[in-house]
Order: structure tokens, then sequence, then C-alpha cells
């Protein structure tokens, strides 16, 4: 037994991301071991997650993987933890496909109970029919209690309490209007002057949620049985991937603030040695059975990438003399020809081994789930970046189509392979399929 529980939202914009957050930072500081997990494929908001709780998330996705699956990585992440906290997306019942890989689904398929985190802007005596609606939506999703957010004053609490009570839903307290309490943009939220002001943020919405909510209820309410049961079919996905030979691998793990987006399962599934070196501080390029780029923003350190002679000279002379390689999302920018940090901008050298020039566009993000059929593979991930990828005329015979998440071939997002090296533009999710595949 041991408090889970997910935090969904009444609708999107609710809050229920800095709610999560500032549950996570108190609990933490109350000495527990919390593991946090993320439903959906992104992952800048999980870099959020690890520096609130100081252990490392995990996502739980249901268009990219089985639900075996999920109920197998949330038992065994969650196995050492003190408290299971999944955070939602969107609002509770919003899916990929109607309530398809939502909240909702995730709680009922870990059999654990939802926090509803429900804005106090603009809320009047309707929130008691929506409530009400909720709770009985899914006869067997239970709703342990609503968190208002933003309320301003006690009388505005004091009317919200009601509405819970009318719609026979417990009220487990709020978290008051805050100034300059919201999260930045992600495309700037992940670098280095930023971190120290969110830590302070965490701290702030913790302290906030100590005062106003009744923490060691919500926790007695939200106490299930552990681990969750598995769904029929199961899947055993307890064997360990081995791949030519079964040694042990040496994975070269690029790792800095400017390459941080990776699934915490793909590292996990790797049998190997993991060798982390930087790009942005200029690490040398470790002696490595597999070299492995993954997503981020480059783009914000672009400068600094080109100045990495030496790296961009071992990376090229690595390639083509047959090294394995893979390059997601931002990490294939290392790989281009130029990449362009802003428009109009200078277009700076990287290492040159692949056909196109990445360019920054606007800020506006290209994203959403894809899938790749790549030899007998049917890779799926999802794709989050903010620049364009413009291959040359010699760029179309190392080309895989990269297609949306309904078949239809995806313009503008890309699958290269060149000797042993692979770059795509999407984060693609090798915990269940296994990443050595690729070569085989």
């Amino acid at each position: 037994m041991k408090p889970q529980f997910l935090v969904g939202a009444l609708m999107p914009g609710s809050g229920q991301t800095l709610v999560a957050l500032g549950l996570i930072r108190a609990l933490r500081n109350r000495g527990l071991h919390v593991q946090s997990f993320k439903c959906g494929p992104e992952l800048a908001e999980l870099r959020y997650h690890a520096l609130a709780t100081d252990h490392e998330p995990a996502n739980l996705d249901a268009w990219m993987t089985s639900h075996s699956h999920l109920q197998t990585l949330y038992n065994g992440y969650g196995e050492k933890a003190d408290v299971c906290l999944v955070e939602g997306k969107g609002g509770l019942f919003d899916g990929f496909r109607r309530a398809q890989g939502s909240g909702a689904e995730l709680a009922r398929l870990m059999r654990i109970p939802v926090v509803l985190v429900v804005s106090a802007r603009n809320a009047g005596y309707s929130t008691a029919a929506m409530l009400q609606g909720f709770k009985h939506f899914y006869t067997d999703l239970k709703i342990a209690g609503v968190i208002f957010n933003q309320i301003t004053s006690a009388a505005q609490y004091g009317f919200l309490r009601e509405t819970c009570a009318e719609a026979g839903v417990e009220c487990l307290g709020y978290l008051p209007l805050l100034e300059d309490a919201g999260l930045p943009p992600r495309h700037q939220a992940l670098t280095l002057p930023l971190r120290k002001s969110l830590d302070q943020l965490f701290n702030k919405v913790a302290e906030q949620l100590e005062q106003h909510i009744d923490l060691s209820k919500l926790l007695n309410l939200c106490t299930r049985i552990f681990p969750c049961a598995y769904s029929l079919p199961y899947i055993s996905e307890t064997e360990t991937e081995t791949w030519i030979g079964a040694r042990k691998l040496r994975i070269a793990l690029a790792s800095d603030p400017a390459f941080p987006f990776l699934y915490r399962r793909n590292i996990d599934r790797m049998q190997g040695e993991i060798i982390r070196f930087s790009p942005v501080f200029g690490s040398e390029l470790p002696q490595a059975d597999i070299v492995y780029l993954p997503g981020g923003y480059p783009e914000l350190f672009a400068r600094q990438l080109h100045r990495r002679k030496r790296l961009m000279e071992q990376l090229h002379t690595y390639v083509e003399n047959g090294g394995k390689l893979l390059a997601e999302g931002g990490g294939m920018a290392l790989l281009g020809q130029t990449l362009t940090a802003r428009p109009g901008g200078t277009a700076y050298e990287m290492a040159g081994i692949l056909p196109y020039s990445v360019y920054v566009k606007d800020n506006r993000p290209c994203n959403g789930y894809r899938q790749t059929s790549y030899r007998e593979l049917n890779l799926k991930g999802y794709e989050y970046r903010y620049f364009d990828i413009v291959p040359t005329e010699e760029a179309t015979s190392l080309q895989t189509p990269v297609c949306h998440a309904k078949g239809g071939e995806m313009l503008g997002s890309y699958f290269f392979r060149y000797k042993n090296c692979i770059a795509t533009s999407v984060h693609n999710y090798w915990g269940e399929t296994g990443l050595y595949k690729l070569w085989e």
C-alpha cells in the first residue's frame, strides 16, 4: 500500500502542471521519495518534474506503447517510491482519440484515484454540475477530491467549497492566486539561468500548498494497493535486450543543457555502459559502440556547438568509419551542414555529416505523434521542435518517409540513414521494441 494519484484538470489551462510540481516539491520537502510520471509523450515538462523532485521521472503514453508495458513502467519505477504521482495532460478525458491516451485512461489502467485541479477564474455555480459530471462519467474512476487554483479571497473559496459539497466531491484545499507564478515558455525554461528561478517558484508553490491543503489527508485518501494488477493479455517484459553476441556495449550519450530530452526507458532498456559527454562544454567523443544524440534545443547553444571543432571532426570520422550513431530531434542538428539559430542570423557550421541544414523558423513548434516504417520495425514517437530541416537533392536517397498518427506522410519530418548513422526529427520510443534492431 502506498499513496498514488493522478493530478488531472477540469479543462486545459486549469494549472494542473503548476499544482503537480508544487505537490511534488511539498512532498519532497517532507522527506518523501516521490516517483513522478507524465501522461503523454512530451519531454520538456519532464525536466520540470526532475527539478521539482530530484528523481528521474518517466513518460506514460498509450499511443506509443501497449497497456501492459505502461503498467510495467509504472510498477517498476514506482516500486521504491513512497508516493507515485502522475501528471495528466489537457482536460482529464482529453486523449489522442476521444479518451484514449488521456489522464482518465491512465488512472483507470493503474487503478489510482484522481486529484482534480479546477481554475477559480470565472468559476461559478456551474462548477457543481461539471464536477458531478466528471464524478459519474466513468463509474470505475475515483475522484479523490478537488484542488482549486488561483483563489483570490476567502469568500470565493467558501463558495467553491459549497459547489464541491453539492456535487458530492471532496474539497482538498486551494492554491491562491500568485503573482509571477507562471511557468516560462518550454523553449526557454531549461536554460541554466532559469533553473534557479524555477526552483524558487516550486518552493513558493509548495509553501502555499502546505498552508492551504491538508496533505496528510490527501495522501490517506489516495493510498492504494501497489503494484497495480496487470491487464490481460499480459506480455512479460522482464527479459533483458541482447544484441550481437550479447556483450556489454559502450554507449556514448550526449548529456547537457542542449540535449536533455530522452525517454527514461530508452536508456534503461539498453544493455551497456552509459558514458555521458557534453557537446556544449567541449567533451571529447568517448570510445563507444553506439553514439546517441538525443533531442533538445541546440539552437540556444549554436555558437558554443560551432566552436567544438574537435568534436565535430571526431563525429565525422566515427560515422565515416562505420560507427553506429543515432540522433533524434534536436540531436540531428549537430550532424547537418549548418545551424541558423534565428531568422536572418548566422549559419553556424556543424559536423557536415548529412546533407541538410537547420533553420529556426519562429516561436511556433512543429509537434505531434509520428510513425516510421523502417525495415521490419514500426517506429512510434513524438516530434517537438522549433526548427525547419532543409535537405539538399542528394538527401533523397537517404530518406525514409515519416507519417503522422493516422498514417499519412508527414512532409517536413525526416528519417535519414547514411552508413550506420541514423538521424530523425522524431523522438522515437524504444522502450518496448528495443533500439539495437535498427542496425541488425
